[in-house]
């Protein structure tokens, strides 16, 4: 029998064609007669009959046998023989033309043809026995099947519930299960969670809520609206807070042309109650993931398009058109509650009617992207949520990037906040009347510690300060600071002496001094320039956060016990 062990394509029964396309069946020559748009039929049985009544036997879906010797001989009883099949749910009617009958009647062709029922004829003689034996071995192959698959998705959620998986890794899992593109949304249809299959996120989100509000909501999984999506409701301590749904939109190759079924019910049944479950464990809000998501995305440029990109935000409740985009990012203290402060900016921004992504980029830093109206003042924006960040959590820094006018600049917008953040200094004053800092403020000096753990900037330094400041620990000595006052007077060796309280002689003593140890002219402006910025460097890189005192590019410190006052000649 194994020849006949034909397996209808996995995850759905088979169908009308797969079962005439079985030997035992095209050995009879089949051939169709009427309703061959339906030959996608899933057959449940196999029923043999030469009753003139077979429907008050059947309950749907079977493959109905006859030899064609019940048929009434009157028209109107072959009519009322075909309605009572078609009203009961038979997949199809299968005659065979070898004993009463050579050509099909003309009124069951009719009748067969008004209801869209599959006629089926077979020119030569059939094992009636047999083919039932095939293909009850087959549907009952495939409930086994069934079974498992079933038994595989229970497995398979539990195993990711005690897990404590949260909604990305869950809603992964029923979208390669089904191989269905599945969607979380809240109460309000904003979309949090998209797991594209066969499509792009841009097809799945286009229009979300729009679309979304016109699919009823149901008390339990269920096919509605005019897109027949399958819903489920998703729980948060007994009452709904949002649903996941499966779009039966195009599949790829591996599922042609499979219909929403049982078992896709099973899957997002299950899928809900992961969710539901995950929803009481996770503390986060699952808005505050997605942005934190949508956040991430951008700035590490993962999405695989704009356009999927621009579906994203909009599904998130984003303007993603017709906006200008600017990139925040406050840099908390350590050990502060970040938590806390994403909750108060969201908070605040909601206030003041800003659309916006918060999110936490890392335990320290927070990120947002600020979608405001094309005429908006954007440093007004950023200043109040500046200010709101500083309040939240004092010591807080805030970066800002320059605007940018489309959604694919956003990530540049993200680097250029993050190339400002690496350039401030810790305590570095800020101009009057604002909070944060943005790129005009980096000037050398910001420049430089930004660089300041490029070796290139820290052999720099060495080379030309290096035989100064190891006289200086040597010796006691202050002579880069005579060096960084006379260069701080742009050369102008008198007012250096009054700066610094000393007479002319002296720093000219001290002068000759440093010259002579750094084989530098000092008359030259080129020269003082070089100087000047090897001095900056050793400032960025006295401030760093990991320097320590000792010899070496990254520690440039005076002496222990160094007061700065004068000690000799040389001072």
């Amino acid at each position: 029998m194994s020849e006949h062990r034909q397996p209808g394509p996995e995850g759905r029964s088979p169908t009308v064609a797969d079962v005439l396309a079985l030997p035992v069946l095209a050995g009879g020559e089949p051939r169709v007669v009427t309703g061959e748009e339906h030959l996608d039929r899933p057959v449940r049985w196999v029923h043999v009959t030469e009753l003139t009544d077979p429907a008050s036997f059947l309950k749907g879906g079977e493959l109905v046998l006859t030899t064609g010797m019940p048929l009434p001989e009157d028209p109107a009883g072959v009519r009322r023989y075909v309605d009572e099949l078609a009203a009961v749910g038979a997949a199809a009617l299968v005659i065979e033309l070898v004993r009463r009958y050579h050509r099909p009647p003309d009124a069951l062709v009719g009748a067969c043809r008004a209801h869209g029922l599959p006629l089926v004829t077979l020119a030569r003689d059939v094992n009636f026995l047999e083919v039932t034996q095939v293909v009850h071995t087959l549907i009952l192959g495939h409930q086994a099947d069934a079974i498992r698959r079933t038994q595989r998705v229970h497995e398979a959620f539990t195993a990711l519930t005690l897990r404590g998986a949260g909604p990305e890794e869950v809603l992964r899992a029923a979208a390669e299960m089904s191989g269905r593109t599945v969607v979380l949304e809240n109460l309000v249809h904003r979309a949090l969670v998209c797991e594209p299959s066969g499509t792009t996120v841009r097809a799945a989100l286009a229009d979300w809520e729009r679309r979304s509000r016109t699919t009823p909501a149901t008390d339990r999984a269920g096919v509605s609206g005019p897109e027949g999506w399958l819903a489920a409701p998703v729980e948060y301590q007994g009452e709904r807070w949002g649903r996941v749904v499966m779009l039966p939109a195009a599949l790829p190759a591996a599922f042609p042309g499979r219909a929403l079924g049982p078992e896709d019910v099973t899957v997002l049944e299950r899928t809900a109650m992961a969710l539901t479950i995950a929803r009481l464990t996770h503390a986060t809000p699952w808005e505050r993931t997605a942005h934190r998501t949508a956040l991430r995305d951008l700035v590490e440029q993962r999405h695989r398009s704009p356009a999927d990109a621009r579906a994203r935000l909009a599904a998130l409740g984003l303007p993603a058109e017709h906006a200008r985009f600017v990139a925040v990012l406050a840099d908390l203290p350590s050990g502060q509650a970040t938590g806390a402060a994403e909750t108060r900016l969201c908070e605040e921004l909601a206030a003041t009617g800003v659309r916006a992504l918060v999110g936490l980029l890392s335990p320290t830093r927070l990120g947002v992207l600020l979608a405001l109206g094309p005429s908006r003042p954007w440093r007004e924006a950023v200043e109040r949520l500046s200010r709101t960040a500083l309040a939240e959590v004092p010591g807080s820094t805030v970066s800002a990037g320059a605007p940018a006018d489309d959604l694919a600049d956003v990530a540049r917008s993200f680097r250029e906040a993050a190339r400002v953040a690496e350039a401030t200094e810790p305590g570095r004053p800020l101009p009057s009347g604002r909070s944060f800092h943005e790129r005009s403020d980096v000037g050398l000096r910001r420049l430089l510690y930004a660089l300041r753990d490029d070796l290139r900037v820290q052999d720099y330094a060495e080379r030309q300060l290096g035989p100064l400041l190891d006289h200086d620990a040597r010796h006691g000595t202050d002579l880069v600071a005579t060096l960084r006052g006379y260069l701080d007077a742009a050369g102008n060796k008198t007012v250096a002496a009054r700066a610094a309280g000393l007479s002319r002689e002296t720093v000219y003593q001290r002068l000759r001094t440093i010259e002579r140890l750094l084989g530098r002219d000092l008359e030259s402006g080129e020269q003082r320039t070089e100087l000047h910025v090897a001095l900056h460097a050793v400032d960025a890189l006295r401030a760093s956060p990991g320097h320590s005192p000792g010899r070496g590019p990254m520690s440039f410190s005076p002496a222990p016990g160094h007061r700065g006052t004068p000690t000799g000649p040389e001072r």
